[in-house]
């Protein structure tokens, strides 16, 4: 009997409450007073029973499991890496081929690069890193936030870290050089900032991604028909591929599962394709490219070209496009079928493609402007054109799906306006679909498709785009070494040389091609980061000021006092995004309506920085003094991969908790209220006479307190009965007076511009109108 085997060995404050135990539990079974504990769940912060531990940190799956979503994973992961055979080569060899040997290069360097970034450090390392089953830029920031405090809003509570989720089990080796990072990071303002900064950059980035992927796959793929149609106009060329966006983003809708089942067939088939007609050309042209497993002939090929061969790396690096999907995408399936999926399918059949082109490229080097399209054998061209216009299509979804995962994140962790996420699989956890940004993307797709008409310039924004977030990975994947992994240093010094200067040499060739189209991510991104800095900025400034001002139970008691108020039947839920302490919209509130409902629960929505938070350990509860009023904290704990308006009704889930907690702190108080000595450790003596039972003259005692429950219990019910209202406090924020001109640009325009034009917060908690109050108050910050 989990429940009770905690109750305590000492007494703390006055309030107390035993995590989630049942009556059943309580009364049926006979409690092990050594390990009874007592438990105060807002005050001294409240802990989960020991051994209450639910497996939710990694995604353990069965193999079948395992397997459909490796195949899922296929559709929905590797279109876009799996569509960089059709413009790698025309990208890098923008001025054609002067030397057979750059082919040779060229390949040499597609395969280290394809080996060392996607295969060894995504699905090798980077997986590893996944916050309990999720992946993303604000999946590693989350994570180095639960273990260093690094978190610019002070919403934490100990309690925080003994949800099952958020432990993780640690090296407890090289300690020191770990602890010195953390104590530089958590004392410096600065490097939060520059954390949470770096972190909405790189979001930013994968946003920007999100945009230019359809675009650069479609057009690439719809351009193959020039092949066969020669008369067919570039601009007609476009519309299509604007036609095929549209539909793309209409069917995002019915959610990544479905999306999966149907992409997943055709990327094989694609795959299937590019491997054979890879072999096909390897055996027909030139088999000797094999030569090109040699990196003698990468330095060769800077030796000979210099800076053209520095410049070209802008198109080399297209090869791993939407590597970063295999990590913002892992929240959608599990580490092991991505890697599964990676292992057997994709790099294979990627290899096998660049090293037929290569071939074909050795005895056809005029061709290198559209190398794929030519080098397919010519009876089964259309069947293939098909197949990659179908693919480049998919290829899209790999980073729709990823963008989506990052916003859920975003949001959650108070660094995205509000907006509608709709949960689209019940079968599988984080698949998610965003309405909003789905319509948002589309529309910027198909301005950018029809505003660059070519994919030239949209690879030079796209190579920016990749590879800054991947460099991104590696800074945070550093600090997750260091702290959390505890990583030998030779390790983490190797990981850094060999990953993060092959990166950095990558990005500073993009960055060259900045005037050509690479501004357009970083305009995207600016973008981006504008909105999140705006709302989060300004919560964070909310947050302190209802910090600075929240009302102490001894004021509630003098409020209470002093205010001519009367009680009205009903169960009252008042919403607030403060943790510590009820918000100073209350005061405000019951100086114009002078009546509290029967029952009122202080609600406070709080975002956890891991993924998930079990159901049983969500909510944590705090009676108000004085009892008679019948008024409670409570603060409702999520991830940021949790669905905030559950199956079951919020205000039924909330009262049954709140019965459980009452019933939990009643069994306390009867059960300590035996002990002889409540200020020191339980010793033998008492134990053995708890558990002997001392029932003589105590069974009046026991019904009485029976009794005041069930009194107590039936409140709520008649509450429940008379009518449920939820009492949202709405508060109007504006520049205090006196404010700087920026500050007033950032509060009085940007964020009260985007609070008007995007989803309120009853549509987002999903709040009955009917049973809506809001409260309104102006916060001057």
């Amino acid at each position: 009997m989990a429940g009770v085997d905690a109750i305590v060995d000492t007494v703390e404050d006055s309030q107390e409450q035993v995590s989630q135990v049942s009556q059943q539990q309580l009364t049926g079974k006979k409690p092990s007073w050594q390990k009874l504990r007592r438990y105060d769940s807002l005050d001294m912060e409240s802990r989960k029973l020991p051994g209450h531990f639910h497996g939710h940190g990694s995604k353990s799956a069965s193999w079948s499991v395992i397997l459909h979503l490796a195949f899922q994973s296929i559709g929905v992961v590797y279109g876009d890496i799996g569509t960089s055979p059709l413009y790698v080569y025309a990208s890098t060899f923008t001025d054609g081929i002067k030397h057979n040997d750059d082919i040779l290069g060229v390949l040499s360097l597609i395969l280290y690069t394809l080996t060392l970034i996607p295969l060894v450090k995504y699905v090798l390392i980077v997986l590893r890193a996944n916050d309990n089953g999720d992946g993303g830029t604000f999946a590693l920031y989350s994570l180095i936030c639960r273990h260093v405090k690094v978190g610019l809003i002070p919403s934490q509570q100990t309690e925080d870290q003994d949800v099952s989720t958020f432990q993780l089990d640690v090296p407890n080796n090289r300690l020191q050089r770990a602890s010195r990072l953390q104590s530089k990071l958590e004392n410096s303002q600065f490097a939060k900032l520059f954390l949470l900064f770096a972190t909405m950059l790189g979001t930013s980035m994968v946003i920007g991604d999100g945009i230019l992927t359809p675009c650069i796959s479609v057009l690439s793929a719809v351009g193959g028909i020039k092949e066969a149609a020669k008369e067919m106009k570039q601009e007609t060329i476009v519309w299509i591929s604007i036609a095929i966006l549209v539909g793309l983003f209409m069917v995002q809708r019915f959610g990544t599962d479905k999306v999966g089942y149907s992409f997943a067939p055709i990327i094989c088939v694609w795959f299937f394709c590019i491997a054979t007609i890879g072999v096909y050309n390897f055996i027909k042209y030139d088999p000797t490219v094999l030569k090109a497993l040699n990196p003698k002939y990468i330095v060769d090929y800077f030796k000979r070209n210099k800076k053209e061969a520095w410049v070209s790396l802008g198109g080399a690096v297209l090869a791993i496009t939407g590597t970063e999907a295999l990590f913002a995408d892992v929240g959608h399936f599990t580490v092991r079928s991505i890697q599964i999926s990676m292992c057997t399918v994709t790099y294979p059949a990627l290899v096998l493609a660049y090293t037929g082109q290569a071939s074909f490229l050795s005895k056809h080097s005029y061709d290198v402007s559209d190398t794929f399209f030519k080098s397919i054998p010519k009876p089964v061209y259309w069947p293939v054109f098909v197949v990659a216009v179908a693919a480049a299509i998919i290829a899209s979804q790999a980073m729709i799906s990823a963008t989506f995962s990052i916003i859920q994140q975003s949001l959650s962790l108070g660094c995205f306006p509000r907006v509608r996420i709709v949960h689209t699989s019940t079968k599988y956890e984080g698949q998610v679909y965003i309405p909003e940004i789905n319509y948002l993307l589309m529309i910027a797709c198909v301005v950018v498709t029809a505003g660059f008409k070519t994919t030239v310039k949209i690879g030079n924004a796209y190579g920016i785009a990749v590879v800054f977030v991947m460099t991104l990975t590696s800074s945070l994947l550093v600090l997750v070494m260091i702290m959390i992994w505890k990583t030998h240093i030779l390790l983490i010094i190797l990981f850094v040389l060999v990953i993060g200067s092959v990166e950095l040499l990558y990005l500073s060739s993009v960055l060259y091609k900045f005037d050509q189209g690479g501004y357009l991510p970083l305009a995207f991104a600016l973008v981006v980061m504008a909105i999140m800095y705006i709302w989060n900025n300004v919560y964070r400034r909310k947050y302190y000021y209802e910090l600075d001002r929240k009302i102490s139970p001894e004021k509630v008691k003098e409020i209470v006092a002093d205010s001519n108020f009367s009680q009205i039947p009903g169960f009252a839920i008042f919403y607030s995004e403060l943790v510590h302490g009820i918000p100073p919209i209350f005061k405000h509130y019951l100086a114009n309506v002078p009546a509290l409902h029967s029952v009122l629960v202080f609600v406070s929505i709080k975002s956890l920085p891991i993924s998930k938070v079990p159901v049983e350990e969500r909510f944590l509860f705090r009676r108000i003094q004085p009892d008679e009023l019948n008024l409670f904290r409570c603060v409702v704990r999520y991830g940021y991969t949790d669905v905030r308006n559950e199956e079951e009704p919020f205000e039924r889930l909330l009262i049954e908790r709140l019965k459980d907690f009452i019933r939990e702190q009643h069994y306390l108080s009867t059960a300590t209220g035996r002990k002889e000595d409540m200020s020191g450790e339980i010793n033998g003596k008492l134990q053995n006479k708890l558990e002997n039972g001392n029932n003589s003259g105590k069974v009046e005692e026991q019904e009485e307190q029976m009794e005041a429950l069930e009194r107590e219990i039936e409140v709520l019910d008649q509450a429940w009965r008379a009518g449920v209202v939820h009492l949202l406090g709405e508060s109007e924020v504006i520049a205090s007076k006196g404010a700087g001109v920026g500050k007033r640009i950032l509060i009085d325009y940007g964020y009260n511009f985007l609070k008007r034009n995007l989803r309120q917060t009853e549509k987002v908690f999903d709040i009955p109108h009917e049973k809506l109050l809001k409260v309104g108050m102006t916060y001057e910050l």
